[in-house]
C-alpha cells in the first residue's frame, strides 16, 4: 500500500479510537475512568490516544493502573515509571501481596490454600480447584487467577471506578475476536458492575507498530530485542533476533512467546474476568 494511503487508513483507525474514549469520558468522567496500562505496545498505544482525547475534550487523563503479578520484566518497569514522569501520568501498581507473602516472594514455591486470607481463598474456590496447595506461578492456572484477576477485581471495588480502558485487540487472541468497544460487565460476588473499554480493537499487530513509528510513540526496548508480546518474565521468550516489527507478523503467531498452556486456558480466564 502507498505510503500515503497507508497514513490516511491510521489516521481513520487513531481517529476512531479518539472517538471510543471520547464517548468514554461523556458516559463516565476521566475522574470515574481508569487505564489498564501493562508497559506494552498496545495499552502504551491506548495510553497515547486517551491523551490526544482528553486534550480535545478538556479533561484531565485517567489514572493509569499496572498488574504486578510478580515476574514483571524490570525493563517493563522501569520504561513504565519513565514514561509516566514524562507524560505525567498517575500510575498505581497492583499486587496480590498475600498470595506472595505465603510464597516468601519466591518463584516456584509451594502455597497453601488455607494461609491465604478469606477472599483469595474464595477466588480458588471459584475456580473449582480442590488442591490443599499450588505453586507460585503468575501464569499457572491459578496463579494468574490470583495475581491478575482477583487483583484487578479488588481494584475495582477500591477504586470505585465504573470503567477501564484496556489495550487489547480482535486479531490478538482469538478469545478476544468477539469483544465490543464497550463492554459492560454486571455485578457478581466478585467484581462491581464496570464497563471495559477497548479503544484499539479494530488494530492489527501490524497497525499498532506503523501507527507507534509514524506517531513517534515510545515503547520498551525489549521489542527491540525480538520479543513480540510481553507476558511474565520467566515464561515469555524472545521468538526472534529481529525487532518485533521486522518480523512476519502476518504469518506467523503473536503470543507464540508466551506460555501456551495460559493461551489455551484463555476464553476460561475471560469467563472469570480476566482482559
Amino acid at each position: 500500500m502507498p505510503i500515503d494511503s497507508r497514513r490516511a487508513l491510521l489516521l481513520r483507525k487513531l481517529e476512531d479510537s479518539k472517538q471510543v474514549v471520547l464517548t468514554a469520558l461523556e458516559l463516565h468522567g476521566s475522574e470515574n475512568l481508569s487505564i489498564a496500562w501493562t508497559g506494552g505496545k498496545d495499552s502504551t498505544l491506548v495510553v497515547y490516544i486517551a491523551r490526544l482525547a482528553c486534550a480535545e475534550a478538556g479533561a484531565a487523563v485517567p489514572a493509569c493502573f499496572l498488574i504486578d503479578e510478580g515476574d514483571v520484566f524490570p525493563m517493563v518497569r522501569a520504561f513504565v515509571d519513565r514514561l509516566a514522569a514524562a507524560w505525567d501520568l498517575r500510575v498505581s501498581v497492583l499486587h496480590n501481596h498475600d498470595v506472595s507473602r505465603a510464597a516468601s516472594g519466591q518463584l516456584g514455591s509451594e502455597v497453601h490454600v488455607a494461609a491465604l486470607d478469606e477472599r483469595n481463598r474464595a477466588e480458588i474456590e471459584r475456580l473449582g480447584y480442590e488442591e490443599d496447595t499450588f505453586v507460585y506461578e503468575p501464569e499457572s492456572f491459578v496463579g494468574n487467577h490470583l495475581m491478575k484477576t482477583a487483583v484487578l477485581n479488588r481494584y475495582l471495588y477500591a477504586s470505585g471506578v465504573t470503567g477501564f480502558l484496556a489495550g487489547i485487540r480482535w486479531d490478538e487472541q482469538g478469545a478476544r475476536a468477539d469483544e465490543t468497544h464497550f463492554s459492560p460487565r454486571s455485578e457478581t460476588p466478585y467484581n462491581p458492575a464496570h464497563t471495559r473499554i477497548s479503544p484499539i480493537l479494530h488494530y492489527t499487530e501490524r497497525d499498532v507498530w506503523d501507527t507507534i513509528h509514524w506517531r513517534g510513540i515510545p515503547y520498551c526496548s525489549l521489542y527491540s530485542q525480538g520479543y513480540r508480546s510481553l507476558g511474565a518474565r520467566v515464561t515469555t521468550v524472545r521468538v526472534s533476533d529481529q525487532p518485533a516489527w521486522e518480523q512476519d507478523l502476518e504469518n506467523t503467531d503473536e503470543r507464540g512467546g508466551r506460555r501456551q498452556d495460559k493461551e489455551d486456558l484463555m476464553r476460561k480466564f475471560r469467563d472469570l474476568g480476566y482482559m
